[in-house]
């Protein structure tokens, strides 16, 4: 059972909600080995934004600022050493549902698809119609910086996100509680069916849902989990930091600002950050990603967009470092 959200003037304000600082126990010892080990943190209050950015919110920052995302520019050939010419355009991966596929190579459902932007975020002639109150996709760390920047936020770090994301449920597995689908009703938009290749979902709802399209987490927060992948301003590692010995030692506001070690060992030519993302998104499934939990993380590249990867904002006290 999640918490009551108690809303009040105080607790909200320009579509932002507060979060109460305290120490909590960040990462999970149950599930994937990126996310232990569980360790204690304290984390000052800040606000956070009610939803991911949108569509519609960020139509309004392009047209003030004239801003072009990552998704609609060539990528240079000096970033990519190795890579074929004829794929350095400008677009985005966006997922295909396959038909069938053999053992897990993700390139079977994945495509990087030319002219796939954040106002197509199909590609081809594919529009915001309809989707305007969907989360924005097809941005890149960098455009959800540029935004935040623009609108006087910041970006979450991965410790903010997750506490925000708990709702004041520390201890349980998932925003909502310790029940995957209380009483049968789901609590969050991920995949449903055998992924990838069977969605029961309604035709229509395959992909993103408007924010507050499920229930808020016990802060008031919608779609922390599902939906959306969400951007922090923290560099990937591979694993959580170790307890600390002493309560006088649980690091406060802990932050990830590794950018080398973020780094893709599997890829030793290609020098791109990594950053973390939070929450899963419409794509996780049982059988697949169970990644749809506060504890969950997945490294990103900077430079990287796609069709299920977006982001919300924060504001922190004056005072608060970035």
């Amino acid at each position: 059972m999640a918490l009551a959200f108690e809303d009040t003037t105080e607790s909200r304000r320009d579509g932002l909600i507060w979060i109460p600082g305290r120490t909590f126990t960040m990462g999970s010892n149950d599930h994937y080995p990126e996310e232990a080990p569980a360790h204690p943190v304290t984390v000052d209050g800040f606000w956070m934004a009610e939803t991911p950015v949108t569509n519609r919110q960020f139509r309004e920052f392009v047209e003030a600022t004239g801003h072009v995302t990552v998704a609609e520019k060539k990528p240079d050939p000096k970033d990519y050493p190795g890579a074929k010419p004829e794929m350095l355009r400008a677009g985005s991966l966006v997922f295909t549902q396959p038909k069938s596929v053999e053992g897990h190579d993700i390139s079977q459902w994945w495509t990087f698809k030319f002219g796939a932007t954040w106002r197509r975020p199909l590609g081809g002639i594919s529009d915001l119609r309809g989707k305007l109150d969907h989360p924005v996709v097809h941005v890149a760390y960098a455009d959800a910086v540029a935004y935040a920047d623009w609108a006087s936020l910041d970006l979450p770090t991965e410790a903010e996100w997750e506490l925000a994301a708990r709702g004041g449920l520390d201890d349980a597995e998932y925003a909502w509680g310790d029940e995957f689908a209380p009483s049968g009703v789901p609590m969050a938009n991920i995949w449903s069916g055998t992924f990838p290749t069977h969605s029961t979902k309604p035709k229509g709802h395959e992909r993103t849902s408007p924010v507050r399209s499920f229930p808020p987490n016990g802060f008031g927060l919608y779609d922390m989990i599902g939906n959306v992948w969400e951007w922090t301003s923290d560099y990937w590692s591979t694993g959580q930091h170790e307890p600390a010995n002493h309560s006088c030692c649980i690091p406060s506001n802990q932050r990830g600002r590794d950018a080398e070690a973020s780094y893709d060992p599997r890829q030793p030519e290609i020098r791109i950050a990594r950053r973390a993302l939070k929450g899963g998104s419409h794509l996780c499934a049982p059988n697949y990603c169970r990644r749809y939990r506060p504890a969950a993380r997945h490294a990103e590249p900077e430079d990287t967009s796609t069709s299920h990867v977006g982001f919300r904002c924060v504001r922190r006290p004056e005072g608060e470092p970035k």
